[in-house]
């Protein structure tokens, strides 16, 4: 009967939990944020061996991270002469469908020769930009290509140091990708049905930089860094509301996704000397609230807004040493750094930070603006870890160049 009991108590129990944490469906997470749904749940401490391998198998070439819809991740890396879309099972880790285009791109400089943007998956899509700027469509049902576009050739575009490097973002029925093409298609919109270009405008260079939509005005918008400017785009029909000069000739990238502060604020921030912006603005301007490299000078981490308060990784990958810091958002004025952290990427879910070093470690964070706290740290894969990481359902998904891994997380 006792045994009866407890197990009445724990159904009970079971019925009110909240449903499963959501998706990871583009780069940054739900929302482009860094921060994942609302209920996802994390462990506050993992194994001595580190958190548990449900899955893993070899990839090919690339900085691209997976998205995460359902039971399906989709994973875009290259072999051979191919640049390869993949449906896997969030489960094993299996391939279900796979569709493929040629591609011939080598770097100008360092680096992979694989894709470096993250799938995005929308309304049953799935939306890939290769490294020599092949935008396409998938289903997500099936595999079947819906539409191809070579953006480099069709609108002279020129590669760049490491291939195109801006995910495309989806607002409405437009798939908007900051192309850096010649004759004002730096930033060109496709229909997300059929491929067709809906506008072309500005003559702005290609960033690494994935653009945010935001909601000005009532009607939708387009917060972008491209190579040397940022500007915010209608969404609707490409009219450039106001720009401003944002990042440093030569060899330098802008990198780092704009993150929006309480809907009437902005921050960007880049490397190489140019350090950051935070801007309140709106339909007519921006204009700066607080700016510097002090505050944040990161290459391309971008920054988390958790309350009233950023956390980044700042300094570059290729320069040490690199800093985990913590700004408050109003001001800019530091709450903590931790000196020597290395550099890498962050994503926050459950009141912890996780931070993928590109050395290759694994660590799980507590951090406040009064402190911040290591809970756990793991190296779960040899490689170097530049792509970011996907986080579903209590499952992180990680891949350094030669292998991706399923981590379990959940408590």
């Amino acid at each position: 009967m006792h045994r009866f009991c407890v197990v009445l108590a724990l159904l009970a129990a079971l019925q009110g939990l909240p449903a499963v944490a959501g998706d990871w469906p583009q780069i940054l997470g739900p929302a482009r944020t860094g921060i994942a749904a609302a209920d996802e749940k994390l462990a506050d401490r993992w194994p001595e061996a580190g958190p548990p391998v449900r899955w893993r198998r070899e990839v090919g070439a690339g900085y691209a991270g997976l998205a995460v819809c359902g039971d399906r991740a989709v994973l875009f890396h290259r072999q051979a002469a191919e640049e390869i879309v993949e449906a896997l099972d969030v489960a094993t880790g299996k391939t279900l469908w796979r569709s493929a285009h040629a591609t011939r791109f080598r770097p100008q400089v360092g680096g992979g020769d694989g894709p470096l943007c993250t799938p995005v998956v929308h309304a049953g899509k799935v939306i890939t930009c290769g490294a020599q700027g092949v935008v396409s469509c998938d289903d997500l049902a099936s595999g079947r290509r819906l539409w191809s576009r070579a953006t480099h050739r069709e609108f002279d575009a020129p590669e760049g140091y490491f291939g195109a490097g801006s995910t495309p973002l989806v607002v409405g029925a437009a798939v908007i990708v900051n192309v850096g093409g010649r004759g004002d298609a730096g930033v060109v919109a496709f229909d997300l049905e059929t491929g067709k270009t809906l506008w072309q405008r500005t003559a702005e260079a290609a960033s690494y930089s994935a653009p945010v939509a935001v909601d000005v005005g009532g009607g939708p918008h387009v917060l972008m860094v491209a190579r040397l400017s940022c500007l915010l785009i209608d969404a609707a029909t490409g009219d450039v509301r106001w720009k401003f000069p944002f990042g440093q000739r030569g060899p330098t990238v802008n990198a780092a996704s704009p993150v929006v502060i309480g809907g009437d604020r902005f921050l960007v921030t880049s490397a190489y000397g140019v350090g950051c912006v935070c801007a309140a603005f709106d339909r007519a301007a921006a204009k700066p609230v607080w700016q510097g490299e002090g505050p944040l000078a990161t290459q391309y981490c971008t920054p988390l807004l958790l309350g009233d308060h950023l956390y980044c990784i700042d300094g570059r990958d290729d320069v040490p040493p690199a800093d985990l810091v913590c700004v408050a958002a109003a001001t800019g004025r530091e709450a903590w750094r931790e000196r020597g952290f290395g550099y890498g990427t962050l994503l926050a879910a459950d009141g912890k930070l996780l931070a993928a070093k590109t050395a290759g470690e694994l660590v799980l964070l507590r951090a406040t603006p009064a402190g911040v706290e290591t809970l756990a740290r793991s190296r779960p894969l040899p490689g170097t870890l530049r792509a970011l990481p996907a986080l579903s359902r209590g499952k992180l998904y990680l891949r350094d160049d030669a292998t991706l891994i399923c981590l379990d997380l959940a408590p």
